[in-house]
Order: structure tokens, then sequence, then C-alpha cells
């Protein structure tokens, strides 16, 4: 199973793909008008890459919480809904079922390879430019010095392939040795008006930050696409300068003659003059096409598309963001999980809790996991957050709970006061209450068909009991359930936590009965999270022999289930 921190990688690496391709229509949109601003729509789609949306995101969750405190929390329409699935494609799979130790070693190797794979392709690309950067550097050092009024410093070497322009906050006008011997004073004038637009542009500067996205993202094809296009528009965004200077005909003369006589390969790490594709940028330049200019409804178009890409993650994260404590009703009746009414306990909360991260070995530390509620005081130790949130919600089965993989991995303890006339069974509402005020839990409900398990009458009719004696319930280790007064309904939950996956009631038993159900746990297909947590001692016969001794079956099929669904979770609860 792939980690959520990749998971979040690959949704990354979608929305900024998609954040190029809507930059590439824009760009198709402006053909016809001056190639900078071409060149700026290919220069965002490549930061784009170094930004995530999420951190957009979190500054509307931000915004969303401070407005959630003073007003009603939105509610998300169905097109925020689609645009969220759009730009995540790349979720947590709602089945979050058990998964075998094979598939876990598996996933650890996998992960570190793909990891290794990146940092070698990262390594050499960066090597290797700054083996180019050190040549270049040393070139212009060795350089003789020329004395042209342009307002930098001039180098000229044989070394040099073209002229060009390097460094970023102190550029340097390099030109091949004896060229001003082979180019009109006209060509030479154009030339270096075109090297001149470089500087100005800091063209050098935003080279380097698409050479970083390339260093980060060398395994994206569409990365070099990005940068040939870069090129391309920076060059015609440099000859529409100089034609506004100069003359076209010895403007592509003088890009000609360089070529012919002193072209070999482009300088590296240089903003050159024969980048592009020089036969289309000569006949552009022979053609002298005025590039037109934006209109009013072209900017229109151009403001719209960037308040959009800033406005939407905003607009999501402050939607998404996380419940307070001063909700409204129809919100309560959402984390209730019921239908139309709200639990009548809903407003419980402990008189006091110490939320703490669980250190092994420290002081009041029993060792075991699990939840201890004796008179006065409430006991919990070594509890992932995913397995509180599932308490909270009387979640049974793992795939019911969908959120952040890193859930299984933040444990803590817990040891809170319950209110005055505390029962047992408001502890999930006092846990989920605690949940939202410590660590800004917020969730929605969905109903789905998922893999699980129908509980029904076998061939012969039930050979239950029903109960006469005292209430009493027993699931001292795993494989084991025994006790007096079961109903049907308690039986297929206790089974649901049991197999990691949920199961239905559909005996249509309405009694009581007295149960003891003893088997050796199938470690492939029942979850870590069942009632126990040792293996039976003994070998003895499956969960479903079990059952059907006593006149009971589970059938596999597709059931209705409450699926919670994790929108916000923080990871490290409010101060205690």
């Amino acid at each position: 199973m792939i980690t959520n921190p990749l998971l979040s990688f690959a949704n990354h690496l979608w929305q900024s793909t998609l954040f190029a391709a809507a930059a590439g229509l824009l760009a198709l949109l402006l053909h016809k008008n001056q190639a900078r601003m071409r060149y700026w729509l290919w220069l965002s789609a490549s930061v784009k890459f170094l930004i995530p949306f999420s951190i957009l995101t979190d500054i509307g969750d931000l915004l969303g919480r401070y407005a959630a405190s003073t007003t009603p929390r939105l509610v998300p329409a169905a097109g925020f809904s689609a645009l969220e699935q759009i730009g995540e494609p790349f979720t947590t799979p709602a089945a979050q079922v058990a998964t075998p130790a094979v598939h876990l070693s598996y996933a650890s190797v996998i992960v570190p390879l793909i990891i290794a794979v990146w940092a070698i392709g990262f390594a050499l690309l960066v090597c290797r430019w700054a083996r180019r950067w050190r040549r270049m550097r040393a070139s212009v050092r060795t350089a003789s010095a020329l004395n042209l009024p342009i307002g930098l410093p001039v180098r000229s070497s044989s070394a040099f392939g073209e002229p060009g322009v390097f460094g970023i906050f102190r550029p340097v006008l390099l030109l091949p040795y004896g060229i001003a011997d082979c180019l009109t004073t006209q060509e030479m004038d154009a030339i270096v008006t075109h090297e001149l637009c470089h500087v100005r542009r800091r063209d050098n500067l935003t080279m380097l930050i698409h050479i970083v996205v390339e260093w980060l993202f060398w395994f994206h094809p569409l990365i070099w696409w990005l940068g040939a296009r870069l090129m391309e528009e920076r060059e015609r965004a440099c000859d529409e300068e100089v034609l506004r200077l100069s003359d076209p005909r010895a403007y592509a003369e003088g890009i000609i003659k360089i070529c012919e006589l002193y072209l070999a390969s482009p300088l590296a790490c240089v903003a050159g003059v024969t980048g592009g594709d020089l036969k289309r940028r000569i006949e552009a330049i022979i053609a002298n096409r005025v590039a037109l200019k934006l209109n009013v409804g072209r900017k229109a178009v151009l403001a719209a598309a960037a308040l959009t890409a800033v406005a939407v993650p905003i607009t999501m994260g402050i939607v998404n963001a996380p419940f307070v404590r001063a909700q409204s009703s129809a919100d309560q009746k959402q984390l209730s999980g019921t239908s139309g009414q709200v639990m009548p306990h809903e407003n419980l909360s402990f008189e006091v809790a110490s939320v703490r991260p669980h250190v092994p070995g420290s002081p009041g530390s029993t060792g075991r996991s699990g939840i201890q509620d004796d008179p006065g005081q409430i006991q919990i130790e070594n509890l992932s957050l995913r397995t509180l949130i599932s308490v909270a919600f009387s979640v049974k089965a793992q795939e019911q709970l969908v959120g952040p993989g890193w859930l299984n991995d933040l444990t803590f303890d817990i040891l809170a006061k319950p209110p005055a006339g505390y029962k047992p069974e408001q502890l999930q509402y006092l846990l989920r209450n605690l949940l939202i005020d410590r660590f800004r839990l917020s969730v929605h409900h969905e109903t789905k068909p998922v893999r699980g398990f129908a509980l029904v009458v076998a061939k012969g009719g039930p050979k239950l009991h029903e109960s006469t004696g005292p209430r009493t319930f027993h699931t001292g280790r795993k494989g084991l359930i025994e006790g007096n007064q079961w109903s049907m309904s308690e039986l297929a939950n206790v089974l649901a936590r049991s197999l990691g996956q949920p199961v239905t009631n559909e005996t249509d038993l309405k009694g009581v009965y007295d149960l003891k159900l003893e088997w050796t746990p199938d470690p492939a297909l029942e979850s870590p999270n069942g009632p126990g947590s040792d293996m039976a001692a003994d070998p003895g016969p499956s969960l479903f022999t079990a059952l059907q001794e006593v006149g009971l079956r589970l059938e596999s099929r597709k059931v209705p289930s409450d699926i919670v669904v994790v929108d916000h979770v923080e990871r490290v609860p409010t101060e205690n």
C-alpha cells in the first residue's frame, strides 16, 4: 500500500500537471500576443511544481477556523467536492483492511528504492550543472576584457562559442574572440541589444529556477518540455525587443553569421543569442510581425485565471476548516452519525483531561494498550489516533474509517475525570468531544457498499440457548467470545471488530443468548484490532466453523456501511 506522503506527492504532481495544461491553453489563446506573456505563463507552470496547493489550502484552513468561531461553518458545495476529487485523485482507499506482513515488507523495500533512484538522478543532474558552471567560470576569469560602453563588464575569448550573458547578480557579456571583425556595426549592435535584453529580464535567474525544478522533478517528461518552451519564448521575447530598435534583416544576418562562424554547441549556464527554434526565429525576424498587446478582454482572462489559481485552494481550505465547539445543530447531527436525530450526549465533556504522546516506560505506564474505565477516572494508554477516532464514532471495522495514513503512527495516553453521573456507554461521546476540542477533529459520513459479511442463520437453524442469567461478556483473548445475554446485533459488532470488516445482522433473531465461540484466528484475515490481543493457545477451528457449530454463518457480500471520513485532524493536541 502506498504511504500517505507518496499519495500527497502524487496529488501534487497531478495538480501541477493540470496547472501546466491550463497555462498551455492560455498560451495558445495568446499565440499572437507578445512572447513575454507566454514566457511568464510557462514560468508560472514551472514554479508551480515548487509550490504545493496545500500551502494555500492551509491558509484557507486558518481563515476558516477564525471565521468558524463567529459564524456558522460553511457546507461544501457539490462543485467544490468535484474539484477536490479532480485535484486529489490519489487518496487512501476506503478499504483500509489489515495489511499482511509480506505486503508491509514489500512496501518497505519499494519506497526506499524509489527514493534512492530519485536521489541518484538528482545528484547526477546537480553534479553535471556544477561541473559546467565551474568550467564556464574558469573561462570567464581567463578571458580578455573589452571596453564597450554598455553598462556591464564584457569579456572576450576563443572559448566562447557564441555571444551570451553569464552570471545572475553580476552578469558579464561574453563575446567570441574576433566577433567584431566578422559582423557589421549594425549587426553587432543588434546582437548586443539582444544580450542586454536578457540582462534586463533577469533571464539567467529565471532559468536557474527552472533548472532547480528539473533537478527535483527530473523523472517527469513535462518538466523538460516546459524547459524547451521557456527557452523558445525567452528568445522570441528578446527578438521582439530588438526589432523595435534595429533593422530586422541586419539582426537576422548577424544571427546567421554567428551560427556559421562560431557556434559548435550552445554555451551551458548562459543566456545566448542562438537558443530556441532558429528557423522559426529567423522567419519571424524577417517577417517583422508586430506582436499584439493584450486587450482588455485577454487581460481579464489572465487576471481571472490567476485569481482562480489562488482563490480556489484557499476557499477549499475555508470550506473544509475544522469544526469548533460552537457548532450548529446540523453539524452536531452530522458528527453524531444519526439520520435526523441528535444523540443525547453530544455536549458531554471531561471535567479534566490530560492528553500526551505515549512514551514507553514513562511513570504510571502499565506497558499495555487499552482503555481502563475505573470509578472517577478513565485511563487510556498507548492507543493510536485512529483507534481513538474509531472508539469515538463506534467504528466497527477498519475500512469504515478513512483518514490520513499517519493516524496509525501517533499513539497517545489520556488521563481524564468524567463528569458527575457518568455511565460507561457515554465514553464515546466524551472521547468524541475531546478529539474535537484538542485535535480539531472534523469528519463527515458517507454510506457506501463495501466488502463485508452478513451474519445469517445456518442451514438447520440456530443452536443457541436463550439467556436466563445475569449479563456477562468475556473476550479475554483473540479467538474467544463468551458470555450471557448476547444479542445478534452485539455479536455482529464484535465479529466486525475481529474481522476488520463490517458485519450486518440478518438473522432475524430477536432474543438474547448464552454464547461461547472459540476459534483459531487467521492472521491473513482478521484485524489486529480485534477484541483481544493474544492468539489462541491451542489450534482450533476457524471462526466460520465455530459459528457453524452454533447454527450461524457468515456470508461474504457487499454490505451498506456508514463510512466515517476524516476531513481534518491535528497531529499535535492543544495544550493541557
